[in-house]
């Protein structure tokens, strides 16, 4: 059977992967805080963004191709950083970074990944981002970039909307602890799951390796919201930035920015990108659905925009790219995929996206992401 016909959307690659991953591995991949009341603002502010249709346009060929840091991109989305990925499928990190490389689209690493940069030589080709939560100390702070940079990452995230752990209380009722230990609780829920566990098996249990390497070695046992990156690093501030400018040759994004005042003081603080996000929900509960924000963001700045934050398909990629946005991430997608269909599922996920973008703009008449704002329909 045609994976396009058992496995059409998003929603289907989810429902599947919830099967074949631990309950407590889900709950750490799929949850928010609070009472994830963001998760259904973000849906509900992407679908009030509509569009025209459009008639007797005659053939429409949509072109996906888009520009970004200097960079050309046969589509306008890529792999958003996601924390212990290898824990949400066996080497996750480093099927996603083969499918950026091939695809030719970005693919970052999280400073909370279970690879270190080391682990990724080769993988991300010339595709690799590396995020990183800022370390308290320079001189870790100056270890971490030469790493990175000496295995090819070129673009440096910096993550500046964690000022301190959320609670995430759904993820800590599923029982994750920080390095995953399996009690008998967890170890019930990997019996249900053997595709998983052998993965897991033949990989080692997923830790935060590049973090351990600069952890004291007596950290103990820590909640899954409290873990030892928390213990490294710090709240960033622009001196922080600027120190970054300093040390990193090539391109740095601000992450999490939901303030225009904020857009605009990065780029007069030789930042080259800011990246649009309210990190999906998983760490303030208040916060206005990041689409919401966007239009304000690109007005307020000439930098590149980039956005996530309750992407689900090509359709709500169009309304970002409509409203401003330059660029789309999403890091939990990429996870579902990997969760279905193991190492074919980030190339299913990328063909459903680039084909639901296609449809969808052909719908409305726009051949190109620069058509996109003028079939906006603009509500009074």
């Amino acid at each position: 059977m045609d994976l396009h016909t058992k496995y059409p959307a998003l929603a289907d690659l989810k429902s599947h992967a919830r099967r074949r991953i631990p309950h407590f591995v889900w709950e750490y991949l799929d949850s928010a805080t609070g009472s994830e009341s963001v998760t259904r603002r973000n849906r509900d502010a992407l679908d009030r963004v509509l569009f025209r249709p459009a008639a007797l346009r005659g053939e429409i060929v949509p072109r996906l191709e888009t520009t970004l840091l200097g960079r050309t991109y046969p589509v306008p989305y890529g792999i958003a950083p996601l924390g212990m990925s290898g824990l949400v499928w066996p080497d996750a990190e480093r099927h996603l970074a083969r499918h950026g490389a091939r695809a030719g689209i970005p693919y970052a690493l999280s400073t909370v990944a279970t690879k270190t940069p080391e682990d990724m030589r080769g993988a991300h080709g010339d595709q690799g981002w590396f995020q990183m939560y800022p370390p308290r100390d320079a001189d870790v702070r100056r270890d971490m970039l030469k790493r990175a940079k000496d295995v090819g990452f070129h673009t440096l995230i910096l993550t500046v909307d964690v000022p301190a752990a959320s609670r995430r209380e759904r993820q800590t009722r599923g029982g994750l602890v920080q390095p995953p230990r399996l009690t008998p609780r967890l170890a019930a829920q990997v019996a249900l799951c053997p595709t998983w566990a052998m993965g897991i098996m033949a990989n080692g249990m997923p830790r935060m390796r590049l973090m351990d390497s600069y952890a004291p070695k007596q950290t103990g046992t820590l909640p899954s919201t409290a873990h030892v990156g928390y213990l490294l690093r710090a709240a960033p501030d622009w001196e922080y930035v600027r120190h970054l400018r300093d040390e990193w040759d090539g391109p740095i994004v601000l992450k999490g920015v939901c303030e225009p005042e904020v857009a605009a003081k990065a780029q007069n603080e030789g930042v080259d990108a800011v990246w649009v996000s309210n990190h999906a929900g998983r760490q303030f509960d208040a916060t206005p659905a990041s689409i919401d924000l966007l239009p304000d963001i690109r007005a307020a700045t000439d930098l590149p925009v980039i956005f996530d934050s309750g992407i689900e398909g090509g359709l709500d990629i169009l309304r970002a790219l409509a409203l401003g946005a330059d660029f789309v991430f999403m890091g939990r997608a990429w996870h579902y995929a990997l969760g279905a269909l193991g190492a074919n599922g980030p190339a299913h996920l990328h063909d459903i996206l680039a084909k639901d973008m296609m449809s969808n703009m052909a719908q409305i008449g726009a051949t190109s992401i620069e058509d996109l704002s003028a079939r906006l329909v603009h509500k009074h």
